[in-house]
């Protein structure tokens, strides 16, 4: 195997994170990621036979970290619903000098937090877009009350996966009036909330510009009620800007992907369930890694691979986006956010 490395793209940026899709379904419904008109009863989802194996996951992950991936994100559709999922953090647990995180809708995350713990998860991030509780159930179309997601993040922080982080993206005329009270509820508590403007990922997603709650109106609207300073990032790579409240109560994200776009330092590949690898949250394709895993290629041919993919990368389309409207793009509910 070659050795650790970053490995750059044709922009200079290196390859640090990946995010691992486990599954292409979800109990949930979100408008903004899988549209219960795209994906009801009659969607086909794909065959478990088409999923990476827990094992082919694991050895694909290896390959990674050694082109210098550090950080390995679980994600879905929802990554709860798949089987036996403690068995696969164990393995991924397993390779050193790298961190290892879930992103989940909460919905199961009570009864599952301990195991993953144990497990060797390490923290989990909480998508919550409302505290009201009609509003959560519009933004995600499904029929889980808001006690539940709360409930697993109080059994996150006490399976020891802190700082659990909460995400809530902000679609304009759904759930902007919640702004303040999803801070109000985590101010003070060592949870990180992140707000997210509303993206247009996929296609099915219905996504206007004029729905976008921009970045600056949701910090001005916090300031207003508690003062906030900025905070220098942690990493390259750190999508959410943070911002930090000056009486001490903790601090706030914003992921501004389209009003104040990070494509120049984006480190992020991710892995569909089923093998492929895309290079970006807005792509239409990804490339195919199942394949040639399957069909016996070594690991250094499966690195040089996954190399020579990374580094003819040139993505970033968050920055050109008004020029590339109206392709086709890839749904978020198969790669993760």
């Amino acid at each position: 195997m070659i050795p650790k490395q970053p490995t750059p793209d044709l922009l200079g940026r290196p390859l640090a994170d990946l995010r691992i899709s486990v599954t292409d379904r979800c109990n949930f419904r979100c408008p903004y990621c899988m549209p219960r008109s795209q994906f009801g009863a009659g969607h086909a989802f794909l065959p478990r036979a088409e999923l990476l194996t827990y094992e082919e996951i694991d050895r694909l992950a290896g390959i990674f970290a050694e082109l210098g991936v550090r950080k390995f994100r679980l994600t879905g559709g929802e990554p709860l619903l798949r089987r036996d999922l403690p068995v696969l953090v164990a393995l991924l647990a397993g390779h050193r000098d790298t961190d290892l995180a879930l992103t989940t809708n909460g919905a199961l995350l009570a009864g599952m937090a301990a195991p993953l713990a144990a497990a060797g998860l390490r923290r989990v991030t909480v998508s919550l877009d409302a505290l009201d509780e009609a509003i959560f159930r519009r933004m995600s179309d499904a029929e889980v009350p808001v006690a539940a997601v709360l409930d697993g993040i109080d059994a996150a922080r006490a399976a020891g996966l802190a700082p659990v982080k909460i995400n809530a993206v902000v679609r304009r005329g759904w759930n902007e009036s919640e702004i303040l009270p999803l801070a109000a509820r985590f101010r003070g508590s060592g949870s990180d909330l992140r707000f997210i403007e509303f993206m247009d990922v996929g296609t099915t997603n219905g996504w206007r510009r004029d729905e976008v709650v921009p970045a600056r109106e949701i910090l001005e609207r916090i300031d207003a009620r508690w003062p906030i300073e900025p905070v220098e990032p942690g990493y390259r790579g750190e999508v959410a800007t943070r911002w930090r409240y000056r009486d001490g109560a903790g601090e706030i994200g914003v992921i501004g992907s389209v009003t104040a776009p990070f494509c120049g330092d984006c480190t992020r590949a991710r892995l569909s369930a089923e093998g492929r690898l895309f290079t970006c949250l807005f792509a239409a394709v990804g490339s195919d890694l199942r394949g040639p895993l399957r069909a016996g290629e070594s690991d250094a041919e499966l690195a040089g691979r996954v190399a020579r993919i990374w580094g003819a990368r040139s993505d970033r389309y968050s920055e050109i986006r008004s020029g590339v409207r109206g392709t086709s793009r890839i749904e978020m509910s198969y790669i993760g956010g």
